[in-house]
């Protein structure tokens, strides 16, 4: 059976997006890997075994087009409201927390923040699913 193991997305600045992550997720490097036109690096925590890699390709300038899709990465937490102020504070600009009810039920409570590349981040509530 196939596992996930990480999910890569293309950054322009290395130390801008470590330091997001870091603040944000208590993400760190777990690898780098040089080569002659791009870099590889491998952030995780001790939550999960789930990797981001970031891809920093050398000489680019110009931000990366991220389409008109939705896309997104999640971590849950087990204070949402905690992390949502912790976000607001260190100036991580999160967008307000959400509810989401299925048939008169609570799915999912969480928020979205965006990392220095536009990316969408996902944090939800412990619960349910979301574990």
């Amino acid at each position: 059976m196939a596992k996930a193991i990480h999910s890569m997305i293309r950054v322009l600045d290395e130390k801008r997006s470590l330091d997001f992550y870091e603040r944000a997720f208590g993400l760190s490097v777990a690898a780098r890997f040089e080569f002659d036109s791009f870099t590889l690096v491998y952030l995780s925590n001790a939550e999960a075994d789930f990797e981001i890699e970031l891809t920093i390709n050398k000489g680019r300038t110009e931000p990366y087009s991220l389409g008109d899709g939705h896309g997104h990465i999640a971590f849950c937490t087990d204070d949402l409201d905690a992390e949502h102020a912790r976000f607001t504070e260190a100036g991580l600009a999160p967008r307000k927390v959400v509810e989401l009810d299925r048939d008169g039920v609570l799915l999912a409570r969480f928020f979205f923040v965006a990392d220095p590349d536009g990316y969408q981040i996902e944090v939800l509530q412990r619960h349910g699913r979301y574990r």
